[in-house]
């Protein structure tokens, strides 16, 4: 048996037997970038809305820096929040740097301008549509945009679902501000590439084989959202006024 097959079918039983060492690494994944997106959703999804009926000054330097924040890697945010809670950073009082609290806060970091400048292109592709009538009957700024951003909601949750899977996959910044500590900071990616490393292919293919069906969950959701968003685009923006 060659060593792909051999490490298949040796993953694949760690998985149906519920190892714990690979199952305790796989929910702390799911926590650290669950709490990562709870807390970028409640900033982004907020700010986004604002930001696509605001009119300000300055707008346009700030958008062009939201979009680039996009593209900003996985390590740079891992090198600012460790120089952040390094022992001589700003934040170092807090004793986060190596912890699960550490990974949270890399991800949110991560995840936080894609929430943002997503929800800001949604809203503002419904504003073009429904913006005027809501001018009509009085609604400002902020309720406009609460409004607006409850009527694609599906749309929304499709952001959140992109965001989680942007940071479930990512390995750069928790591997810089987690350190990689086995029972403590190890999380998927970081153990995949620890794994291989060392040459433990069976629980590295594991990890990745429950990782892609975590990724494939996910796009599953985007799909079963978007014919939701279909069904209900129909009814439109006159269901939020009445």
């Amino acid at each position: 048996m060659d060593t792909f097959s051999a490490s298949a079918a040796t993953a694949l039983q760690l998985i149906a037997s519920g190892d714990p060492g690979l199952w305790a690494i796989v929910l702390r994944s799911l926590a650290v970038s669950a709490s990562a997106c709870l807390l970028a959703s409640g900033l982004g999804l907020l700010f986004g809305a604002w930001l696509a009926v605001a009119r300000f000054a300055g707008r346009g330097a700030l958008l062009t820096l939201l979009n680039t924040l996009l593209a900003v890697p996985s390590v740079v945010v891992g090198l600012v929040v460790y120089l952040l809670l390094s022992r001589s950073g700003p934040l170092g009082f807090l004793g986060w740097l190596f912890s699960f609290e550490a990974m949270v806060l890399a991800q949110t970091l991560l995840v936080l301008p894609l929430v943002t400048a997503l929800t800001r292109q949604v809203v503002e592709d419904a504003e073009r549509s429904h913006g005027e009538q809501l001018r009509s009957l009085g609604a400002g700024t902020v309720l406009r945009s609460l409004l607006l951003a409850w009527d694609e909601r599906y749309a929304l949750l499709m952001v959140l679902i992109t965001a989680f899977g942007r940071a479930i996959s990512e390995v750069g910044a928790v591997m810089i501000v987690g350190g990689n500590i086995e029972g403590f900071t190890r999380v998927m990616t970081t153990a995949i590439a620890l794994e291989t490393a060392k040459g433990d292919l069976p629980l590295a293919l594991g990890l990745g084989l429950v990782l892609l069906a975590v990724v494939l969950l996910l796009n599953a959701l985007v799909a079963l959202l978007r014919r939701w968003r279909e069904r209900a685009d129909g009814t439109g923006l006159p269901l939020v006024l009445t």
